[in-house]
């Protein structure tokens, strides 16, 4: 059986470290934690799981600090968790069939990461991301901030997945890190311009953010998956500025780069439904629920997009169609996904009432 370090970075996590440490406290063989400038008691928390606590001045550099903590690993493989993350039951069983099974000529075992779920639990946003790798190999982080391991070998991929639990998104400060490659004249990357992109349009600067998107469509270099989902972010910040066109003609140009994705198809169905073209609209949206996420896909995965979202707006374009049983059928089918919502619950008494009456 391999023997695995968790290896983390810290910094004033004091209400969350124990939920975190909880869940996988019996199941690794060794606790690393690099703090990086606490202010709290997250240090006093830590302590009461391992004394292999270990400072490191932030200097704007996840990277740095993440490769900070892989050195003191000293077990077969390291795995690594943020203070927010934490492994649900199901999760913690086949990490552990996984620790007594793996294949030790194995170098990396990817998992998925939840980055985002529902208030009815299900999972919004899912990738992949290597998690597990072995120690001897010494993979080094990537990047500034968004960073990556750049992993070689033999990778597998398991179901395995960790929950991130956040209580509190911290504005700006990746902005902030950006900025400051700029001022110091750093190259960007076309992964840099994507993930500037991404953080400018969380940060509303939507204008900017289209300038960096296409900054990473327009280059040679880079991953296909994030020229994808820059056309289809892009689409975004053109609807918030309310500018319709160019976000049906952003969505589109995903297409170019790889088979139509529900995360395109449903923005699609929803930019026609606006414009009270219930038809096209429909066309989109049961196109979007044709769609079967890959289970192997790296990039990101909105499952709602593949799920009771295109549903919920089918059962409203049915509805303004007038094909009642159609928009009930739809409703029903959301309602799996999201049994307490409100709006759901209030379609499905309307639809009733009206299928009551003969109408459709």
């Amino acid at each position: 059986m391999i023997s695995i370090s968790l290896c983390m970075i810290v910094k004033n996590e004091e209400e969350i470290l124990a939920r975190c440490l909880d869940t996988v406290n019996d199941i690794v063989d060794e606790i690393n934690i690099v703090d990086t400038g606490s202010t709290d008691k997250t240090k006093e928390v830590a302590g009461q799981y391992t004394d292999r606590i270990f400072d490191f001045e932030w200097i704007d550099n996840f990277a740095a600090a993440r490769n900070e903590s892989f050195k003191y690993a000293t077990k077969d493989y390291i795995l690594y968790l943020d203070a927010d993350d934490v492994l649900l039951e199901k999760d913690r069983i086949k990490l552990k069939e996984l620790k007594e099974t793996l294949d030790p000529s194995v170098d990396s075992v990817s998992m998925y990461y939840d980055a985002g779920t529902d208030e009815f639990g299900n999972v919004t946003l899912r990738y992949r991301r290597n998690r597990l790798v072995k120690r001897e190999k010494n993979y080094k982080w990537m990047g500034d901030c968004h960073q990556y391991l750049d992993v070689r070998g033999h990778i597998i991929n398991s179901d395995i997945a960790i929950t991130h639990k956040k209580i509190r998104h911290a504005v700006g400060r990746t902005v902030s890190i950006y900025e400051k490659k700029i001022e110091r004249g750093d190259t960007f990357t076309a992964r840099d311009f994507f993930y500037y992109g991404n953080e400018l349009r969380e940060n509303g600067k939507y204008e900017k953010a289209i300038e960096n998107y296409n900054k990473n469509i327009s280059m040679k270099e880079g991953w296909i998956e994030d020229k994808i989902f820059a056309c289809i972010f892009k689409g975004d910040c053109y609807r918030y500025l309310g500018d319709m066109n160019n976000e049906l003609l952003s969505l589109f140009q995903s297409f170019q780069l790889s088979s139509p994705r529900a995360e395109a198809c449903s923005r699609i169905g929803y930019n026609f439904q606006k414009q009270r073209d219930y038809k096209t609209a429909a066309f989109w949206y049961e196109l979007s629920i044709q769609q079967v996420p890959d289970p192997d896909r790296w990039s990101f995965i909105y499952l709602a997009y593949y799920t009771w979202y295109p549903h919920l707006q089918l059962c409203v374009c049915y509805y303004n169609l007038k094909e009642y049983q159609k928009s009930y059928d739809h409703n029903e089918l959301a309602r799996k996904y999201r049994p307490e919502d409100k709006n759901i619950l209030q379609n499905k008494i309307l639809l009733e009432r009206i299928l009551k009456s003969g109408k459709n």
